[in-house]
């Protein structure tokens, strides 16, 4: 939710141009991880659209008091709703990406788990952001972008994502051993 909202908002930082919910959304590939490990594949997928599910609620919610006559005289103010009701597309664009992307890591890692290695765990998480983190940083630039800005500007956003994602990949590595493994990873 706090990356969905984040988004809103394109920033520049370090000399890059990007939604500021990639400075917290790269976390949820580790704890969808970390839930892998405890819950099983089928329990991660729930989990996953029951995110998405959270955030189109959050999205219908925050516009929904956004229509709503601010109390002026208690201090609320028109701009609550200019600042947090949803931009529609960005906030479709996170959702699918994040749904797409998320099931397609989940996946991955469990390939790993089942194919290649048990025991070096930080390698599967770094395999599977390796290959989602493209993936959603491409689905919801163009999706929340294409056509509302010059296009060499949407693949900035793409780079900047994909950067800054994977940095926060690599720096959230170790809690991937924070978590017990169970017998049966499905």
């Amino acid at each position: 939710m706090l990356s969905d909202i984040g988004s809103l908002q394109i920033v520049r930082f370090a000399g890059l141009s990007f939604d500021a919910g990639t400075f917290i959304y790269p976390i949820t590939f580790t704890l969808r991880d970390l839930a892998h490990k405890t819950l099983g594949v089928k329990g991660v997928r729930v989990l996953i659209l029951a995110g998405a599910g959270i955030n189109v609620l959050m999205a219908g919610y925050f516009w929904f008091v956004s229509t709503l006559t601010p109390d002026e005289a208690a201090g609320s103010s028109a701009l609550w709703g200019s600042v947090l009701a949803p931009v529609w597309r960005i906030t479709a664009a996170s959702i699918v990406a994040e749904v797409i992307s998320e099931l397609l890591d989940t996946e991955i890692y469990r390939l790993i788990v089942e194919k290649v290695t048990r025991k070096y765990q930080w390698a599967r998480v770094l395999v599977s952001n390796s290959l989602s983190v493209p993936v959603d940083s491409f689905v919801f630039s163009f999706l929340a972008f294409y056509g509302t800005m010059p296009t060499e500007i949407v693949f900035a956003i793409v780079g900047a994502n994909i950067l800054i994602k994977m940095l926060v990949t690599v720096f959230s590595l170790p809690l991937i051993y924070t978590v017990r493994e169970q017998q049966e990873v499905q």
